[in-house]
């Protein structure tokens, strides 16, 4: 599955609400997002429109580390 090339980081902080991320604090131009599934994880996201593929591949692979889940598995819960 491809990543999209149109989300930006705001609704990406949307999606992540499935697996119990919420915006912990926002400073400038990111959010910080936090969550108490298996542990407490810390991610922070631009809130540019588009994200750069890089970006997101990067928070998608960290999220996909912290669950114990592969992003492939990640990816289509979130993008489809």
């Amino acid at each position: 599955m491809r990543l999209p090339r149109n989300i930006g980081g705001e609704e990406l902080a949307n999606l992540l609400s499935k697996y119990g991320y919420a915006i912990s604090r926002q400073t400038g131009s990111h959010l910080r997002l936090t969550t108490s599934e298996r542990g407490e994880h810390h991610i922070t996201i631009p809130k540019h429109n588009p994200l750069k593929t890089g970006t997101l591949n990067g928070i998608i692979s960290d999220v996909a580390k912290h669950l114990g889940l592969s992003k492939e598995k990640v990816m289509r819960e979130l993008f489809q």
